[in-house]
């Protein structure tokens, strides 16, 4: 990550991701509602509590199972687990596989840094879907494996990290409204029961007003 704000800056918040986590609605959607700076990096999954703990990063999308201790999670979406094979592997012949069809290969799970090598000379790499297509890897091919787990992508961040920006990302990526996501200070300096212009009419004293559908209200 370049030019990483320092811990805790309000003008910024640091979010980290595991490979194959796409964040670019959510930017786009920072960037329309919020003119703090969005850092993003990419951690390897390996590294996921360790950036959080370490204060490396804010918020991180991570993949469960992660140690909960001392921090919050929010499960967002599950993800199919595929084989990822060289092309001439003989899975790739097949639509899908399951678990028992790969009962004599030579099963992967990390995504290491010599992990593809072994899955061209031969091996299984099994990983979430995402995985397979972020590399783009013509040379190699994924299959569903239908009875394996799925595995669960969730939103992280420490207990005690207590950075002003974090609600309004945790709130766009959950779906809030623009019109709900203003900021912690926007919302601490709007008084109270103040008046609230209705369309076209004076200021009138209370809560929210409401327009008839056939009209203003008389």
């Amino acid at each position: 990550m370049s030019e990483s704000p320092a811990a805790g800056s309000p003008d910024a918040l640091r979010v980290g991701h595991v490979p194959g986590v796409t964040l670019t609605k959510w930017r786009t959607r920072w960037a329309e509602r919020l003119t703090a700076r969005l850092d993003v990096a990419e951690v390897a999954e390996a590294d996921q509590r360790r950036v959080l703990v370490d204060d490396v990063v804010d918020l991180c999308f991570v993949r469960l199972p992660i140690d909960r201790e001392g921090l919050h999670a929010i499960p967002l979406y599950d993800e199919v687990t595929v084989a990822w094979v060289s092309k001439d592997h003989p899975v790739a012949a097949y639509d899908d596989v399951t678990l028992a069809d790969l009962t004599d290969e030579t099963l992967l799970t990390d995504l290491d840094a010599v992990a593809l090598d072994r899955v061209n000379a031969g091996a299984v790499l099994l990983v979430p879907l995402s995985v397979a297509r972020s590399a783009s890897r013509k040379d190699l091919a994924h299959r569903p494996v239908t009875d394996a787990e799925p595995t669960t992508v969730a939103l992280a961040w420490r207990t005690d990290n207590g950075h002003p920006l974090i609600d309004e990302f945790i709130g766009i990526v959950r779906g809030r409204t623009a019109n709900s996501s203003r900021t912690q200070a926007e919302r601490a300096a709007k008084p109270k029961g103040a008046p609230v212009k209705s369309p076209g009419g004076p200021g009138v004293s209370g809560g929210r007003t409401r327009r008839s559908r056939s009209g203003p209200r008389r």
